[in-house]
């Protein structure tokens, strides 16, 4: 095995960890939204959405997700805390 290729393997193991960590924080704070959502709780979702909207532009700024997909995600949260 080439000396490159075992570089892209030390890369690709150092990214999926910090991937995996950064989506697994996305999901718990877009659960935590939609679960206030689901309660009609406004100012419990408002608070977790701006956590979600942080995390998710950060996210989105390490390419971890893309940026529509990041907005879409805000987009939909926002539309639905604005319906309780």
């Amino acid at each position: 095995m080439k000396k490159a290729a075992k570089k892209a393997m030390r890369q690709a193991a150092r990214r999926t960890v910090i991937n995996k960590a950064a989506m697994k924080n996305i999901g718990y704070w877009i659960g935590k939204c939609r679960k206030a959502i689901a309660k009609k709780d406004k100012k419990q979702a408002a608070t977790a959405f701006k956590n979600a909207a942080k995390t998710l532009d950060k996210a989105a700024g390490k390419k971890v997700i893309k940026k529509n997909k990041a907005s879409r995600l805000k987009s939909r949260l926002a539309s639905q805390i604005a319906k309780i």
